[in-house]
């Protein structure tokens, strides 16, 4: 039997006035949500560029969103009775 859903991503991006960027991306699966968070920072010495600091926050924050996933999935597959395995190339579950 074939199964959708849509997911959807809401991604926020913030720059303050020292340079410092910071993203939010938070997953809705209808039924729970998971929050990722990025920074991305300019060096003094370096030439501003907005758009830079953006795309280094939001796929931070894309990273640690999908780690955020992945971890639950893991803890959701040992819930269902799964046993951890001992290398992540010996779990098929895991790649």
């Amino acid at each position: 039997m074939s199964h959708t859903q849509e997911w959807n991503v809401r991604l926020q991006v913030s720059e303050d006035d020292e340079g410092t960027t910071e993203a939010q991306a938070v997953l809705d699966t209808g039924t729970t949500a998971l929050t990722g968070r990025g920074t991305a920072h300019c060096h003094p010495a370096d030439t501003n560029v907005p758009e830079i600091g953006e795309e280094l926050a939001a796929g931070r924050a894309m990273r640690d969103l999908a780690q955020r996933l992945l971890d639950a999935a893991e803890h959701d597959i040992e819930g269902m009775g799964a046993t951890r395995p001992r290398s992540r190339e010996a779990a098929a579950w895991l790649r």
